[in-house]
């Protein structure tokens, strides 16, 4: 098997293993022919930008000057590694100034005599060159794209989308070119999505443009980029995120509501994306207060993304990073609509042990003190006391069916599931049995609802309860084994002598003192 690690090089013929040839091999001096071209590219870049503006040669022909320079620039300099009878290998340098220098002017001539076609084929011609450096294949990237905004407004799309193309086509596969790569991709994706917010679009239009826009973006791995800013890798990972979600609000639109989120064509595929996007953000990155924009909008998709499954508990928590924002603060309005949310969605979450904390945290907060009707709300489900429906219904139903929360009725028949649920709580706490009609009663519910409720509650696990439909009664406490009754027996006789001990303990030194006073 050929050593696919092996250099070029010619072997001489030996007539003993270590022959003087070995040592003369060892002891070869490195010749270098260098040559500086600066001169010449001076000379030329003037005489080939006035041919063309006087238009006495073709664009083409400066073009072929300006190539054949570069050529000698590009191969400027050989490097032999020699002895007096052998040439061990041979290895090309670059005049790196005057290569750059040569390929950018020869873009600029394409661009000021308005030859898009040319310019096109002259920056794939550059890039495919033998030998070209990648330095040199930056630079006239990085050129042709300060040009794109002009192109566009002067030229047009058609002009624009064509080096746009030819530049995707370049920086393909090129790591060093990653960045350039992915900022074009984003015009381009930018471009596609305009094309959906056209106002005669029609709607297969409209979703075609807007997936296209989405894939575009949805290729690039930012986040693996290590020559990428990370504001601007952020940045990049959020336009995926809104793109990502625009997409599946409108495949959700076009599909019936009997169906539910699963059905076939739905956006739930990109709603998991998105929130697989959202994990890819440094939350740390964002608590820098340069970055309190990137952290609004970061925010902002991701309750967009967790309102899509109704996870209220971590919509809450967003609303409270959204609500710790300095900016945030300093705006009394913002604050305020960032609070009352949190209000909201933490009530609206199902009850467990985070929610329950982070709803005494709240209700302890000073700032919620000043919102009145939302402390009585929350106060309602911090305190262990039933809450009739019909209650709560008219003393908060008028201002909460205003805002847009409660406004969807889903949400507002969740706030009534949560109620009763608290209700549920609480008469377990205070009651081991009781009947059925009578907890209906204390519900407002139908007998039928309260059993629904029962036993989602059970296999929740936040109560346990056993229904005796037959009798009517619900029983609250489970039945206990003797050995459960002697454990809670003899823990309480230990508190017992515990207290009795204390008590004499305190007894002998009260005597003791007054033997003391006495004497």
């Amino acid at each position: 098997m050929p050593n696919i690690f092996a250099t070029r090089h010619c072997t001489p013929k030996h007539d003993k293993p270590y022959s003087k040839s070995h040592y003369s091999i060892a002891m070869a001096e490195v010749r270098k022919q260098e040559k500086d071209f600066t001169k010449e590219v001076d000379e030329l870049l003037p005489e080939t930008s006035a041919l063309v503006k006087s238009e006495s040669v073709q664009l083409s022909d400066a073009l072929e000057r300006l190539l054949a320079l570069e050529k000698q620039t590009r191969n400027a300099r050989l490097v032999t590694l020699s002895t007096s009878s052998y040439s061990i290998f041979h290895a090309q340098a670059n005049d790196l100034p005057s290569t750059t220098r040569l390929a950018k002017a020869a873009l600029e001539l394409c661009y000021e005599s308005r030859d898009y076609t040319q310019l096109n084929s002259t920056i794939s011609l550059l890039s495919k060159k033998h030998g070209q450096l990648k330095v040199v294949v930056q630079a006239i990237v990085e050129q042709a794209i300060s040009w794109l905004p002009g192109i566009r407004e002067e030229q047009g799309v058609e002009k624009w989308l064509e080096l746009v193309e030819t530049l995707r086509s370049v920086t393909e596969g090129k790591i060093f070119l990653e960045t350039p790569r992915a900022r074009v991709t984003l015009a381009l994706s930018h471009y596609h999505e305009t094309l959906s917010k056209a106002p005669n679009a029609l709607a297969a239009t409209i979703k075609e443009a807007l997936q296209t826009a989405s894939d575009l973006l949805s290729d690039l791995q930012v986040e693996t980029y290590s020559s990428m800013e990370r504001r601007e890798k952020t940045e990049f990972i959020l336009e995926q995120m809104r793109l990502l979600i625009a997409v599946a609000r409108l495949k959700d639109a076009e599909v019936p509501v009997k169906q539910g989120k699963n059905a076939l064509g739905s956006g739930e595929p990109e709603w998991v994306k998105a929130k697989v996007g959202g994990r890819k953000v440094n939350e740390s990155f964002l608590k820098e207060k340069a970055n309190e924009d990137l952290k609004l909008k970061y925010y902002d998709l991701m309750i967009q993304q967790a309102l899509h499954q109704s996870a209220y508990l971590e919509v809450a928590k967003h609303y409270e990073k959204v609500w710790d924002t300095p900016s945030i603060k300093e705006d009394e309005s913002k604050s305020r609509a960032a609070l009352e949310h949190i209000v909201y969605y933490v009530v609206l979450a199902p009850h467990d042990n985070e929610q329950s904390d982070m709803l005494h945290h709240l209700f302890v907060n000073p700032a919620l003190e000043k919102l009145e009707l939302h402390y009585n709300l929350v106060k309602s489900f911090v305190t262990r006391e039933l809450m009739r429906w019909p209650g709560i219904e008219s003393l908060y139903g008028p201002f909460l069916r205003t805002t847009p929360v409660f406004s969807v009725s889903k949400q507002w028949e969740d706030l009534h599931t949560r109620v009763v649920e608290h209700n549920v709580r609480v008469v377990a706490q205070y009651y081991t049995r009781i009947t059925l009609s009578r907890l209906t009663v204390l519900l407002d519910l139908t007998p039928q609802q309260t059993e629904e409720t029962l036993a989602r509650l059970v296999v929740s696990h936040t109560i346990w309860a056993r229904v005796d439909r037959p009798a009517g009664i619900v029983n609250f406490r489970s039945k206990r084994g003797a050995e459960d009754v002697m454990n809670d027996w003899s823990s309480d006789m230990q508190k017992l002598l515990g207290l009795v001990e204390k008590t004499w303990i305190g007894m002998n030194a009260a005597q003791a003192a007054q033997s003391r006073i006495k004497a």
